[in-house]
């Protein structure tokens, strides 16, 4: 049997605030929509350029620090798969393809000004790894010494 690959990588802007909502069994799922800018030079050589949307959802702790950590505006690069989803209403059968994230990586300072130096990205996942989460992250430099090789 083959083996298939759903892998999506987008780093773009969020073009609204996130939105955190829990599900009856307490679960947290955040929303946001991330836009992304892409620029090609047309047959006469002029350079064209256009965004695409798509829409995000990212649950659990992920989303709980998304909507902690981001707003519009803000640089994010997002890690996840595609998924669709069907359904009807009003007798329409309506049809979405959305991200679901497996991993954020917050990419500006957010909240400084447009002259202040950015802050190192930080990185939110999903996964329960021993990878260290946004508020575990700290500045120390790295001591060279305690590296094994």
């Amino acid at each position: 049997m083959s083996k298939s690959i759903n892998q999506v990588i987008l780093m773009g802007n969020l073009t609204r605030d996130p939105e955190l909502r829990t599900t009856p069994s307490g679960q947290s799922v955040c929303s946001f929509s991330l836009a992304v800018n892409r620029a090609w030079q047309d047959q006469s050589g002029q350079t064209q350029e256009a965004v695409d949307y798509f829409d995000v959802t990212a649950w659990g702790k992920l989303g709980e620090l998304v909507n902690q950590y981001l707003s519009k505006g803000r640089k994010c690069l997002v890690m996840g798969r595609l998924s669709q989803r069907s359904w009807e209403k009003d007798g329409q059968k309506h049809s979405k393809v959305e991200v679901v994230a497996n991993d954020v990586t917050f990419l500006d300072g957010g909240g400084q000004g447009a002259g202040a130096p950015q802050a190192a990205p930080r990185k939110a996942s999903s996964s329960n790894s021993n990878e260290p989460s946004v508020q575990e992250i700290d500045d120390k430099p790295i001591d060279l010494s305690e590296i094994p090789f």
